[in-house]
């Protein structure tokens, strides 16, 4: 079998002997477009994260048996183009809840502690001209007993719950689906939950429900202080209302997606002004190195699994 990844970069380093012993195995860094053909004209097992893999290029491709997709989401393949020529989808689901919730607490924490004002405060020498032993510049805030909102209580939503219940909150969640219900915990309104909640987190999938759900007229109902994260996908908050928001309301905000990556150059969430209520990071939650391990190790068993037969 002959075995393409077009776009190792995304994964980092990683021990390619594993693919190797399975095939002709072919890396390529990145992958632009107009490079597919050439590259995989003979390849009958192709893995992608983020390339994309349209029909018209499903057609062009007739010895493809085997998309193997490096990541849960599969919105870069054309499903039904694959099925009408006979190529198999395979994705890798589940590997990454423990990291994307880890993610999640580690940035409400850093909010609740104000973690990147006291260690820029240390790093800048400014605690080496203090008169006294500590120095109390801003705020900081207990998560115990704080109102947790998740929107989306998918795995990983569930997975946050128990993190977050772990260090005392009292969650509450949404259902972007309108077909999930769990008798343990509340279910809010997405009004009532915005409106009550001290950290809101969300964790739901991007589609027509989701996309632009949180906007200027649903941030109007965020609490003071309250602490607003997105580690679902990108398009689910209205970044240019988010940016105006934040200059207008007292709120704080994180994420580890946006609607378009890489962020693009003067994103409005960039601005200055807003900067000190900000934490952002660039599409990481799931990169963990144990979670990144798994990952690799999933995409091989599907291709043994598609040999096998």
């Amino acid at each position: 079998m002959k075995i393409v990844m077009l776009d190792a970069l995304t994964l980092g380093e990683f021990n390619a002997t594993k693919f190797q012993n399975l095939g002709d195995f072919t890396s390529y860094p990145i992958t632009n477009q107009d490079e597919i053909l050439m590259r995989c004209k003979d390849a009958q097992i192709i893995i992608t994260n983020k390339v994309i893999l349209n029909a018209e290029t499903l057609e062009s491709l007739p010895n493809l048996q085997l998309i193997c997709v490096a990541a849960t989401g599969t919105n870069n393949i054309d499903l039904q183009a694959a099925k009408r020529h006979g190529i198999e989808v395979k994705n890798v689901a589940g590997y990454s809840t423990a990291a994307v919730a880890q993610h999640t607490l580690m940035l409400a924490l850093a909010f609740l502690g104000q973690l990147p004002y006291y260690t820029s405060y240390v790093r800048e020498g400014k605690w080496t001209q203090s008169n006294i032993f500590c120095h109390l510049g801003r705020e900081i805030r207990d998560i115990n007993q704080k109102e947790w909102g998740i929107i989306g209580f998918g795995t990983i939503g569930k997975q946050v719950c128990k993190l977050a219940q772990a260090f005392g909150t009292n969650v509450s969640y949404y259902s972007t689906s309108g077909s999930n219900t769990q008798c343990e915990i509340p279910h809010k309104s997405l009004d009532e939950l915005l409106a009550t909640s001290d950290i809101i987190s969300i964790h739901a999938p991007f589609n027509e429900k989701t996309h632009n759900l949180i906007g200027l007229t649903q941030l109007k109902q965020l609490k003071k202080g309250a602490i607003l994260l997105n580690l679902g996908r990108g398009g689910i908050v209205n970044e240019e209302e988010l940016a105006k928001s934040l200059k207008e309301q007292d709120f704080y905000f994180g994420a580890d997606v946006l609607e378009k990556e890489p962020m693009i150059p003067n994103h409005p969430l960039l601005d200055s002004s807003i900067a000190d209520k900000i934490l952002l990071t660039p599409h990481i939650a799931w990169a963990h190195k144990d979670t990144k391990e798994r990952l690799l190790e999933l995409v091989v068993k599907n291709i043994e699994t598609f040999l096998e037969k």
